[in-house]
């Protein structure tokens, strides 16, 4: 009796469907990316090799600890009230500031240009508290070009700003430019992050 052969399967093919589908999987297939906040940095500047010295009352130091407390100035304070001693701090007008309406107390800056808030933090700061002091500190700086571009300009400068971006903006776009640049030469965003200090 003749035996009979078993079929055989034809796997010559398996191989280009094993790349077809890889090549499917590789298209179709979206790679998730970590959410987080978009921050543009400013670019890098050829500065000396000695920056010059600046005063120390010029300089508005906020930090973050470990224990997610607020320290201005190396005291206390409650994140509700950094927006407001910034402000203060920023907006002072101790000289050469015609448009500043602070107290011009001598121990504060001299005027926005000169001033700097350095945030600085802990390693074992939460993420969630920096960012939230940092968003107060922007919010200073916001609140004074607000302030400014409303008394100059009769609109905010968020509303200008949103403009500019505004592909139907009717207006011009190169004098809401140089409003837009005349409103930051006043405030400079000067928000110095120093790197994470280590735990003692």
């Amino acid at each position: 009796m003749a035996k009979r052969n078993a079929p055989e399967v034809n796997a010559g093919s398996m191989a280009d469907i094993a790349f077809l589908l890889l090549i499917f999987f590789l298209v179709t297939t979206t790679i998730e990316t970590d959410a987080g906040i978009n921050s543009k940095l400013p670019p890098i500047e050829d500065q000396p090799e000695d920056p010059p010295p600046r005063k120390e009352k010029n300089i508005f130091i906020v930090l973050v600890n470990s224990n997610e407390e607020l320290l201005v100035e190396d005291e206390r304070m409650n994140l509700k009230d950094l927006r407001q001693a910034a402000i203060d701090f920023l907006d002072n007008g101790g000289q050469d500031c015609n448009y500043c309406q602070g107290r011009k107390d001598p121990a504060s800056s001299d005027n926005p240009l000169k001033a700097v808030v350095s945030l600085q933090n802990d390693r074992e700061t939460e993420y969630g508290a920096y960012i939230a002091v940092q968003n107060e500190l922007v919010a200073a700086f916001n609140f004074l070009r607000n302030r400014e571009a409303n008394r100059l300009f009769g609109k905010s400068f968020v509303k200008m700003e949103q403009d500019f971006n505004d592909s139907e903006y009717r207006g011009s776009k190169d004098k809401l430019e140089e409003d837009i640049k005349t409103i930051r030469a006043m405030f400079p965003l000067n928000l110095s992050e120093a790197e994470p200090k280590e735990r003692k």
